[in-house]
């Protein structure tokens, strides 16, 4: 079956600034887009359209919802977001202000250096609705920098050392992004707050209802469902605000479910066990006892 998408998909940075009618890029596998003037055509894009490399850009000015995958981000006074390589982008109409600036480089780029490794470990490249990273103006003239640092290297001449320093530029950018996200967590407590308060109601319901039983622990990506978040974001939000992961989040419930179960009842091990979806108590027993070092038996004896 033909790809749907094959006449969006952009495999190449060369076809990419052909589309934009812009210059070729100095380097086939990495390139930095300044349109702070707002001067590039970047509507020619088709859209939705499909990029086979990184993205990560910083729009200046421009308000309302940009699609991306299946959900929108909102920007209130432009911010930055980032795309990994494969995914939709776009679907959303057409955009009056794109001015600002876009690195692309194809994953081939990090070969052979530890960025190649590290870069799945940065979670942003797989945020959502509403997770848009929105920086201050001192973030903003720190970010800016650091793009108008790759794109002088890039236009400077291309030696041996052309790609170990635009890599540690792509890091510095990363890592940045990183303290950024941070900061925003924290200074939009209130937002994350309730959050978590909603992250504390549907773990609750989820085990005190017979959906447990029947389908077993709730996996991260359900619970990031409910919430109309990514897995990702829900993730580093909560480690943000209670130093454990939406993951640590389930298993707290499930360990205060087996607590209360094992305290009040008379029912087996293996009872329990299945109750909270295990399909095999030994599973239970073994988490269990990593939690709380004491194994469901000591703990059902020091109640008794």
């Amino acid at each position: 079956m033909k790809d749907e998408m094959s006449n969006h998909r952009i495999n190449s940075l060369s076809r990419l600034h052909r589309v934009l009618d812009i210059p070729a890029p100095m380097h086939p596998l990495v390139s930095l887009i300044n349109n702070a003037d707002g001067a590039i055509p970047l509507a020619k894009l088709p859209n939705p359209h499909i990029l086979n490399f990184y993205k990560i850009s910083y729009k200046m000015n421009f308000q309302g919802q940009f699609k991306y995958g299946q959900h929108y981000y909102d920007f209130d006074e432009g911010g930055m977001f980032f795309v990994s390589p494969n995914q939709i982008t776009g679907g959303h109409p057409p955009l009056s202000d794109q001015s600002g600036y876009t690195l692309l480089f194809h994953p081939d780029f990090l070969l052979g250096y530890e960025l190649s490794r590290k870069i799945k470990d940065y979670g942003f490249f797989s945020y959502s609705i509403h997770e848009a990273l929105h920086l201050s103006e001192s973030e903003k003239a720190t970010i800016i920098s650091v793009f108008q640092s790759i794109e002088e290297e890039l236009k400077s001449r291309i030696d041996a050392f052309s790609q170990d320093v635009v890599i540690s530029q792509i890091e510095l950018l990363l890592n940045y992004a990183n303290r950024f996200y941070s900061r925003q967590f924290i200074t939009r407590k209130a937002v994350s707050s309730t959050l978590l308060q909603r992250v504390e109601q549907v773990l609750h319901a989820y085990f005190n209802s017979e959906v447990l039983q029947k389908q077993g622990l709730p996996t991260v990506q359900y619970l990031a469902s409910e919430l109309n978040v990514s897995a990702n974001y829900l993730s580093d939000m909560l480690r943000s605000l209670t130093g454990q992961n939406a993951q640590g989040h389930i298993h707290h419930h499930l360990i205060e479910k087996a607590k209360e179960r094992l305290s009040t009842s008379q029912a087996s091990i293996s009872e329990i066990a299945y109750e909270l979806g295990f399909e095999h108590p030994q599973s239970f027993s073994k988490l269990f006892k990593l939690k709380t070092s004491v194994s469901p038996v000591d703990f059902r004896r020091s109640f008794n």
